[in-house]
């Protein structure tokens, strides 16, 4: 579905998802790291279209190639894509806000997510607040790194209650308020089952115990995203999730992926020195607004 608008500019909905990524690949060409989390969102509604029920895609061109392009799953944020310049935001904003006027907020690279923002706020009179800044970091080395006491292994179904547990307390930390916390255990449920090389978590075991926790998911093509990253707070400060970040990188580079990509807090320089330790560079950085009415 498209509609026409001046100066050349096709503002457009996508109900296919692999169309919807075959056609904004131009925008996105040469970036996967930058776009890794519309990409692999994508990517996973067209592998598994019960992920995700409900959901909108929508790009914008310009004389005929991509200049924007958004997507977004039932309440969540919208997820951009990279935007060519300032016009571009203001085309893709006018499109999301009449399709999906309910749009809790939108998560993006910078400047992109602030022109979106700032559109959004000039169309429907909300006010855009910072929810969280973070790095966009990716790897294709695991470098070489100190041990930690203890050794990995792959969370399995018996792990579930263990995993909800502790994915819930890592979402209450990151992103309190989230409503995607309602939909964690389905999340979890979904990983489990589905194939370890598209998703799965990963623990650390310490003197028979597990003690921390990583995951990953939303294959691109070429990488996969490693998240969440979680320690329970009697068990930080040792070394075992560093040590479990670099085991599980290192695991799915082994299995075939040229890239692994992570999220990482801005604010906690700690945590980025110890990710740029492992081996992973940041390629971007990103900021999430809720909008506020």
């Amino acid at each position: 579905m498209s509609s026409e608008a001046p100066a050349g500019v096709a503002a457009r909905r996508f109900d296919d998802p692999a169309r919807f990524l075959a056609h904004m690949a131009p925008l996105v060409a040469g970036a996967e790291a930058r776009h890794n989390l519309i990409l692999g969102l994508a990517g996973t509604l067209m592998a598994d279209p019960t992920a995700y029920p409900e959901y909108r895609l929508w790009a914008v061109d310009r004389h005929g190639l991509p200049v924007a392009a958004a997507l977004r799953t039932l309440d969540f944020q919208v997820v951009l894509a990279d935007l060519t310049d300032r016009g571009a935001a203001a085309a893709l904003a006018e499109l999301v806000a009449a399709e999906a006027p309910d749009a809790p907020g939108v998560v993006g690279n910078r400047p992109s997510v602030q022109w979106f923002a700032q559109e959004w706020s000039r169309l429907t009179g909300s006010r855009p607040a910072v929810n969280r800044d973070q790095g966009v970091f990716a790897l294709d080395a695991v470098a070489d790194m100190p041990g930690a006491e203890g050794a990995p292994r792959t969370a399995t179904p018996g792990d579930r209650d263990l995993l909800v547990e502790w994915i819930t307390a890592f979402a209450d930390e990151a992103t309190p308020g989230d409503p995607a916390v309602a939909r964690l255990r389905s999340t979890v449920d979904r990983r489990l089952a589905g194939p370890p090389e598209q998703s799965g978590f990963w623990l650390w075991e310490a003197g028979g115990e597990p003690v921390s926790l990583t995951g990953h998911s939303g294959p691109t093509g070429s990488g996969i995203r490693i998240g969440p990253v979680y320690t329970p707070p009697a068990y930080r400060r040792r070394g075992y999730a560093t040590a479990l970040v670099a085991a599980h990188s290192a695991r799915l580079l082994e299995r075939g992926y040229r890239f692994c990509f992570l999220y990482t807090d801005l604010g906690n320089p700690t945590s980025n020195a110890i990710y740029r330790s492992i081996g992973y560079r940041q390629v971007a950085e990103s900021t999430e607004y809720r909008f506020v009415t």
